[in-house]
């Protein structure tokens, strides 16, 4: 991937251009730097309540209008909301890029947030709220984010809960977008089959109602790790068990040695969790680990699926698995590991979409481009003995534990 061209509108707006050879389609991606996590606890959900409600209508365009206008092209437009960002994004041929930019600018400047569609729409994300409450493997990380981050923005759900989507109005998602949405906390990629003048010509036309947005008080309260457990004993064909170790966040100094470690414990079927837990012991169908960075902090968590018979089995092994890896993790798993994410890093960069993505973030995060070249040498950089070292510092504190469906865990004389 070559560096995107770069710049920014006379209103404050980042816009990254990424011309991609030999494709006939452009990916759209804005990402902003507001999620969950900046909500009041009393209007927790807020943050995804919007997402879902600029397409409900905007001045010009009714909420048919807008999922018309798109497909008549073959487009695609969606949106998603993380703790720590929201991101609206298409997909389309080349030549309807100025219909994409003018529908993602017209949704997030001119939204009605009309009353009756409001309402209506509290009462489709109360449906995704049960439909998460109804499938254990899901419901059960946001248990587990709750008790690694207890009583703090970090650990409320996305989706929000009953009383607080009860209590938003439209003039919360009013304030939420004047708040948040200056351009100072958005950035605008295009990739694929783009002209990089053109693109900043229709993204200057496109953004102009954003520029008398107030910005946002930055974010000034840490997020810290806490320990502890959450027990949710419904009957459940398997048991879902998760556990949380703190890890580094985005600008850490021993982030790539943690998500190496990470991918090395449990990022595929040749992991030492899958071999031991699945493989060796036939302990559990699912076992896996992952590494969420933001900001200031981060959360290591493993998950397994397995009989409620073999809960506590499974549980005490993940355990010393953990443990053992960090003490005598070797040079194979580790350049396993490393493989694994620069394969992914490649992959996805092969397409419009993964592009866009990917220098969207990179500025978002980082406030920067880091090209590929630079993230891979940084994961060539890290050695057996710091991948240890940062295993060993995860674990250093007893974990956060969410768990459907499995009995109690057994006494055991060392913390875990």
């Amino acid at each position: 991937m070559i560096a995107p061209q770069t710049g920014q509108t006379s209103h404050g707006l980042r816009v990254l251009i990424c011309p991609v050879a030999g494709v006939e389609t452009v990916a759209i991606n804005l990402l902003a730097d507001a999620g969950a996590r900046d909500e009041a606890a009393e209007l927790n959900g807020l943050a995804h309540l919007f997402e879902h409600m600029v397409f409900k209508g905007t001045a010009r365009r009714s909420a048919r209008d807008i999922a018309e206008q798109m497909e008549d092209v073959g487009g695609q437009l969606n949106a998603w909301t993380a703790r720590d960002m929201t991101a609206f994004h298409a997909r389309l041929l080349a030549r309807d890029l100025p219909l994409g930019l003018d529908l993602i600018a017209d949704m997030l400047t001119h939204a009605r947030f009309d009353e009756d569609e409001l309402a209506r729409e509290k009462h489709v994300v109360l449906q995704e709220l049960g439909e998460a409450r109804d499938t254990p493997d899901d419901i059960v990380f946001d248990h587990l984010q709750q008790v690694a981050f207890t009583n703090q923005p970090l650990g409320r759900s996305v989706l929000g809960e009953e009383a607080s989507l009860a209590r938003i109005t439209a003039d919360d998602l009013r304030g939420w977008q004047r708040a948040h949405y200056h351009p100072s906390r958005l950035t605008l990629a295009v990739a694929g089959k783009v002209d990089g003048a053109h693109a900043m010509r229709l993204a200057e036309a496109a953004f102009p109602a954003l520029a008398s947005a107030p910005q946002a008080p930055a974010r000034t309260t840490p997020s810290h790790f806490t320990p502890g457990q959450h027990t949710d004993r419904r009957r459940c064909e398997q048991a879902q068990l998760t556990l949380g170790l703190p890890s580094p966040g985005h600008h850490a100094a021993d982030h790539d040695a943690a998500l190496l470690f990470t991918l090395a414990v449990g990022g595929g079927m040749s992991s030492r969790l899958f071999q031991e837990v699945r493989e060796a012991r036939g302990l559990a169908y699912s076992v896996s680990a992952g590494m969420t960075p933001y900001h200031d902090c981060g959360l290591m968590s493993v998950h397994a699926a397995c009989a409620k018979s073999d809960a506590a089995a499974a549980r005490d092994l993940i355990d010393e698995v953990l443990h053992a890896a960090a003490r005598t993790l070797d040079k194979a798993e580790l350049d396993r590991a490393r493989a694994q994410a620069v394969a992914g890093l490649l992959m996805a960069l092969e397409s419009p979409a993964g592009q866009a993505d990917y220098a969207a973030r990179q500025w978002l995060i980082h406030g920067q481009w880091l090209p590929p070249e630079t993230v891979i040498a940084r994961l060539d950089a890290v050695d057996v003995d710091a991948a240890r070292a940062a295993g060993a510092a995860m674990l250093a504190q007893p974990p956060a534990r969410a768990e459907i469906g499995a009995g109690p865990a057994r006494r055991r004389s060392r913390a875990a």
